[in-house]
């Protein structure tokens, strides 16, 4: 009997009254247990093997990816129902377009049947107060598609609760180029702000400079009455500390010496974040991954910290549903838990 039958029989003995109505009992009676404990508030999911699921199961790739949006449309409902405030997902990597064009033309018509769907029937978003983002070179998708997705997006912007970002197409290292790029031009567009006179680089700059003044003779400062002020030019250096020294970043000479480029120590890991696509949201705090590939594939870089979790799942994404969703949340509130037990002595030792 081929796998394909059985689960043909599974989804009908499933899909019967009785079965559906105990099986939604204790799945409304475990994600109400589930909220009780602590929520993240926010999860990304790779949807990792579409077309390895479609051939196990001897079927189109296309319908593949349609059983994966499917199993987006199960997990967006538990997410929301447990409290989680964003879900992000990668739909689609610029890498895919290396794939066979038919399957990049279904894969872009597919998102855009889905998203036609989202504006028309769009209860499960509302119902949850979830927007929706589209996070990626949207320059890269097509005319008709991109049309779709501004809707999709407008049709959900009354929504505040709740976020859904759609990564299409997108890749990490294409978003932080993106978020340094900004960032220079931002800082490059930036006046330089006033001098701080407690930072570390001037107060080493003014001891240096006091130095070389006393070593300089009387008759050296008389022979070149037309330099300006040291202490002017301290100020200059001090406060235009630049991501490159090139001349053309400053002015033209005999106009006051402005650095385009503010301090560099300004720039922050925080200044990064306020330049992503992800700008706004909260700290990842768990990150899944389907179809037993034990990497992340260029997918939140960035916004995997110190304190994310990750798991590889063996499933593939079409399978993807509560019974695999709960283990990685009961871990996860664990280890918050146990996270928090350990904290507890140290601000005891402290206080």
């Amino acid at each position: 009997m081929s796998d394909l039958y059985l689960s043909r029989i599974r989804n009908w003995f499933l899909s019967s009254p009785p079965a559906e109505w105990a099986i939604n009992r204790l799945r409304e009676t475990l994600i109400g247990s589930l909220s009780q404990g602590p929520i993240p508030g926010h999860v990304a999911f790779e949807m990792d093997g579409n077309r390895r699921y479609a051939r196990s199961h001897k079927i189109e790739t296309v319908e593949g990816h349609h059983l994966g949006f499917e199993a987006l449309a199960r997990v967006l409902e538990i997410c929301y129902k447990c409290g989680v405030k964003v879900v992000t997902v990668y739909a689609f990597s610029l890498e895919n377009f290396h794939r066979p064009k038919y399957e990049v033309d279904g894969l872009m018509q597919l998102a855009k049947v889905k998203l036609e769907q989202l504006i028309q029937h769009g209860e499960l978003l509302d119902r949850y107060g979830a927007s929706v983002r589209v996070l990626g070179r949207l320059d890269l998708i097509p005319p008709d598609v991109l049309e779709v997705v501004e809707r999709a997006v407008a049709a959900t912007s009354h929504n505040k609760t709740c976020v859904l970002n759609i990564c299409f197409p997108y890749t990490s290292r294409e978003e932080m180029t993106t978020a340094i790029r900004t960032t220079v031009e931002e800082y490059s567009t930036t006046p330089r702000p006033h001098s701080t006179p407690f930072s570390q680089s001037r107060i080493t700059q003014k001891i240096l400079s006091k130095q070389g003044d006393k070593n300089e003779s009387l008759e050296s400062i008389e022979e070149s009455p037309s330099q300006p002020d040291d202490n002017d030019q301290d100020d200059a250096v001090s406060t235009a500390t630049t991501l490159h020294s090139d001349p053309s970043t400053q002015k033209s000479e005999g106009s006051e010496n402005v650095a385009i480029y503010p301090n560099a120590e300004t720039i922050t890991p925080e200044t990064i974040d306020k330049h992503l696509y992800t700008a706004g949201c909260p700290p990842l705090d768990i990150f899944v991954r389907t179809s037993g590939v034990e990497r992340l594939s260029d997918f939140m870089l960035w916004q995997c910290h110190q304190d994310t979790h990750i798991f590889f799942l063996k499933c593939f994404w079409p399978e993807f549903d509560l019974w695999h969703f709960l283990p990685v949340l009961v871990e996860w509130q664990h280890r918050q838990k146990q996270k928090q037990r350990d904290e507890k002595p140290r601000r005891v030792k402290q206080a």
